[in-house]
């Protein structure tokens, strides 16, 4: 069968800040040069923002630039920052320290991403963008070594491979330009970095996992616009991560807690070590006698600066997560993502004009010479300076920072997340408190509430490329850490105790994190896109 095919100038797949800000600029620009563009976006979640998973606080920078009139025109940045607080916690204290500058919130609000993308989508909407969620674009189409544009994934195929009554092909959506927009660890990304050799010149990515939860907490808990941040206890001092607890309005508390995937331990569980932070003397008070209300989880991108790779190939560019903009000691990346996507839609419309482009010239030197550029080199040794531990960490960061300010006359190198993993062996296994489902919570009940969804008769979208593996080697080296590091219940070995351990995956539970993509010892797990519609559906995340 031929497959239905829709035209456009341009196609953006993902719906997130970076895709919605690159949609929203070329359609200013073409209003402005009087030359209709035809732009549309693709979201593999149910609706605009149903995937969307950030802390968050969010620097308006890039939203006053794209739209200056947003508080006229209800933008949902309900919440200023009024106070920041930066605590290192050991088992039973915690210590307040002074606020590094990076993470200084002057100026910036508390909001749900999920909410502001779901409003910049009304208003990439009202300018003439077609998006088109519960659509997931599961292939890249190449013509003469150029992408041409991407389509959708079949529906209606069965676990067996075979189309079912509801099968409807999938759809070709071709375009001059495609501009990819998944966020970290995409999928289609990842072929194209490894067809077009965009990472030849950059570092590899590094990735953290970011556990999640929202609550409505008793209101004398409650502190309107506080931030705080947290490093130290439940981990290591070997391990990077910390926490982070934002209280938004209407008594809510967003709190997560964010682990380097680079650990050593196969016996550590990210999400497990959420639970046990939130039972932090410091911390608990907060939540007893409150309600939680969503839960989820996804992998960030932390490479920074010396990962962000050749951002453009013959038909496109990457923008916004997929390429990997995100400021780590400011532990944000909204905005960054945003102006990624503004300057890649001004390059894209100059390219249009021509009728004989077949790049999009002109995008990374515009990002070279932006803010962007800035603010990311001058931090691009603090992330990697936390490879020796956290002292060591904090004493680089602060050498970095308050003497040479950035500029120190050198750049630290990133390692594989996947390569860090040190035989079970070396370790003990880590007894973790049992959850007391007032604070604490298990894995099941967590996913329940994110309201995640799949088709069940469907292919697996978490591919083993060696079924082999996770006997062979993930169990018998590492104790199997997929059953650990995903935060969703979705691997878990079964059989151990009549002698024949198979790995069974629950993909029913993926709430698409990525993370076993990336975590996986010996890669040997792929994560492809599930029918359009399936994951999570996030209410206010």
């Amino acid at each position: 069968m031929t497959r239905e095919r829709m035209e456009y100038d341009v196609v953006v797949v993902g719906a997130g800040p970076s895709g919605l800000a690159a949609a929203i600029r070329l359609k200013q620009l073409s209003a402005e040069a009087g030359r209709e563009v035809s732009v549309c976006v693709i979201e593999k979640g149910s609706e605009v923002g149903a995937h969307i998973l950030s802390g968050a606080v969010v620097e308006p920078r890039a939203l006053n630039e794209l739209i200056p009139d947003w508080k006229e025109k209800g933008a949902p940045l309900n919440t200023p920052v009024a106070e920041d607080r930066f605590l290192l916690l050991t088992k039973k204290s915690a210590w307040r320290l002074p606020t590094p500058p990076q993470m200084n919130n002057h100026g910036n609000y508390i909001v749900s991403l999920g909410n502001v993308v779901r409003w910049l989508g009304t208003q990439a909407e009202e300018l003439g963008v077609e998006i088109y969620p519960g659509f997931a674009a599961a292939e890249v189409l190449y013509e003469d070594g150029r992408v041409v544009g991407v389509a959708t994934g079949d529906q209606g195929i069965g676990k067996n491979g075979e189309k079912t009554s509801s099968y409807t092909e999938g759809v070709e959506l071709r375009a001059r330009f495609t501009l990819f927009a998944e966020g970290a660890r995409g999928s289609l990304t990842k072929t194209l970095v490894q067809r077009f050799g965009l990472r030849d010149e950059a570092e590899l990515q590094t990735y953290g996992i970011g556990v999640k939860e929202l609550w409505e907490v008793d209101p004398s808990q409650h502190h309107l616009g506080r931030v705080v941040h947290t490093i130290g206890w439940p981990l290591d001092s070997a391990t990077y991560g910390g926490s982070f607890l934002y209280h938004l309005e209407n008594n809510q508390v967003a709190v997560g807690f964010v682990i380097g995937l680079d650990y050593e331990n196969p016996y550590l569980a990210p999400f497990e070590e959420f639970q046990r932070f939130k039972n932090h003397p410091e911390i608990r008070p907060i939540f007893e006698g409150g309600r939680r209300v969503s839960y989820g989880a996804r992998a960030i991108n932390e490479g920074g600066f010396q990962s962000i790779p050749k951002l453009t190939f013959p038909g496109g560019a990457l923008i916004g997560c997929a390429a990997g903009f995100l400021n780590v000691p400011k532990i944000k990346g909204s905005h960054t993502a945003m102006k990624s996507g503004m300057l890649a839609a001004e390059a894209t419309f100059a390219a249009l004009a021509d009728a004989s482009a077949t790049e999009i010239a002109g995008y990374r030197a515009a990002l070279e010479k932006s803010w962007v550029w800035e603010e990311l080199k001058g931090v691009r040794n603090i992330r990697p300076g936390f490879n020796g531990g956290m002292w060591l960490g904090l004493a680089h960061a602060a050498i970095d920072t308050y003497l040479f300010r950035g500029k120190a006359p050198w750049t630290l190198h990133h390692h594989a997340d996947h390569e860090s993993l040190r035989p079970a062996a070396h370790f003990t296994p880590i007894e973790y408190p049992k959850a007391d489902g007032k604070v604490t919570f298990d894995r099941l009940s967590s996913v329940f509430i994110s309201n995640t969804n799949h088709e069940e008769n469907q292919p697996p979208h978490l591919k083993l490329i060696d079924p082999s593996v996770p006997v062979a080697v993930n169990l018998a080296l590492y104790e199997a850490p997929e059953q650990r590091y995903c935060p969703a219940g979705v691997y878990e070995i079964v059989g151990r105790e009549e002698g024949s351990p198979r790995l069974q995956i629950n993909a029913q539970n993926c709430v698409h994190c990525k993370t076993c993509d990336i975590k996986d010892p010996t890669q040997n797990i792929n994560w492809v896109v599930p029918e359009g519609g399936g994951g999570p559906n996030y209410p206010n995340m």
